[in-house]
């Protein structure tokens, strides 16, 4: 009787485990779905848009950059499909886990219960039953002994009604667990398609560039070089910055700082900018101790662009793919800011991680150099 209780109790501790475990998975997979929903719904109405431009006729670099933002987008829906097949593997996982262990708890159970009932049957049989209540020395012995035997009765009334709800348990979680596995097949399936369709667009973009004039191939990338200028949005943040305390011990003599990607490499130096590679997933961080005084997205290519105030000095961080601070909060020097995000090579059209990184003094009038504030 007390094993049965003992395994009852761990059956309900489980299963309200789950349940609760079940409920953050069902926050974080609906969230999932609707970013992938969404990528799959934008990058359909670039392709209708694509298909329009061919009919028109429509200029080589309008073409490219389309293919380009296009290109970018299946990259980030690849990355949510990617990240998703993970969660959904994480799943089959625990699921399988879970029903091995009510499994094991049934089995328990219903051996327990099937002896509990061989052994109910063998006194009823031999009369030992009748022998047990008819040998009492007294009314009161008879009557305790008869309140024992419907004791029993009824525990094993209810370890049956245990039973059938422990049954129900495992169905449920099997159904659950072939309609996780039918999703991971799909989303894998998905994959696929889109990794193929970002290739077939990558050759395409190619091919596109390939027929350009070198004036218009030089023309379009100074129109891609542009949109990444924070100029303007710095000339605004200085007044914002004017006064500011946040790691003021920072000026344009500070060196020997970390770079702002984790495991990154400066590709290019131009001036106050450096363009930075590095790997899918690379943490961002902040450069020194600050202020994050802005943060912006950008609507050209759907990133993040951070901006943080060192004393009256600035720094900014251009093409995040997510952000890990918020306007207003005071940052420690190599401090996660946010995450590296995907962009598209104009020369080769394939996908790489990069970030565009800009230092600014208080003043115009003074130039800073991203080459001497970094280890060398």
């Amino acid at each position: 009787m007390k094993m049965l209780r003992n395994i009852l109790l761990v059956s309900l501790t489980a299963i309200a485990a789950c349940c609760f475990a079940q409920g953050d998975d069902a926050e974080k997979a609906d969230e999932q779905r609707r970013i992938i929903a969404n990528l799959e719904k934008s990058i359909a109405q670039e392709e209708k848009q694509l298909a329009s431009l061919k009919k028109d006729k429509a200029s080589a670099q309008k073409r490219v950059r389309l293919l380009t933002a296009q290109i970018e987008k299946r990259s980030a829906l690849i990355s949510a499909t990617s990240r998703r097949i993970d969660a959904l593997t994480a799943e089959v996982k625990a699921s399988s886990r879970r029903i091995e262990e009510l499994s094991g708890q049934l089995a328990a159970l219903e051996a327990s219960c099937g002896e509990m009932i061989r052994a109910a049957y063998r006194n009823y049989r031999y009369n030992t039953l009748w022998a047990y209540v008819l040998s009492s020395e007294s009314f009161a012995e008879t009557a305790r002994r008869i309140a024992v035997l419907r004791t029993a009765t009824e525990r094993r009334g209810e370890q049956m009604r245990e039973i059938t709800s422990l049954r129900e348990d495992v169905r449920r979680e099997r159904e659950a667990l072939d309609k996780k596995r039918e999703e991971l097949a799909a989303s894998k399936r998905k994959l696929d398609k889109q990794r193929e369709r970002m290739r077939a667009d990558a050759n395409t973009a190619r091919q596109t560039v390939s027929r350009m004039s070198k004036r218009e191939q030089k023309v379009m990338r100074a129109k891609a070089e542009q949109e990444q200028q924070l100029e303007k949005a710095v000339a605004q943040l200085r007044r914002l910055t004017k006064g500011n305390k946040s790691g003021a011990s920072f000026s344009s003599q500070t060196r020997g700082l970390n770079l702002p990607v984790a495991g990154g490499r400066v590709r290019r130096y131009n001036g106050n900018m450096a363009e930075i590679v590095g790997n899918e997933g690379a943490r961002i961080t902040a450069i020194y101790e600050g202020k994050v005084v802005d943060i912006k997205r950008n609507k050209v290519n759907n990133k993040y662009d951070v901006y943080i105030a060192h004393g009256e000095y600035i720094s900014s961080y251009a093409n995040l793919s997510a952000v890990n601070v918020g306007k207003g909060q005071t940052v420690a020097r190599d401090q996660r800011i946010g995450t590296i995000g995907a962009s598209v090579n104009l020369t080769t059209m394939e996908i790489e991680y990069k970030l565009v990184f800009g230092i600014y003094a208080p003043s115009p009038s003074v130039k800073m150099s991203a080459a001497n504030c970094f280890k060398k």
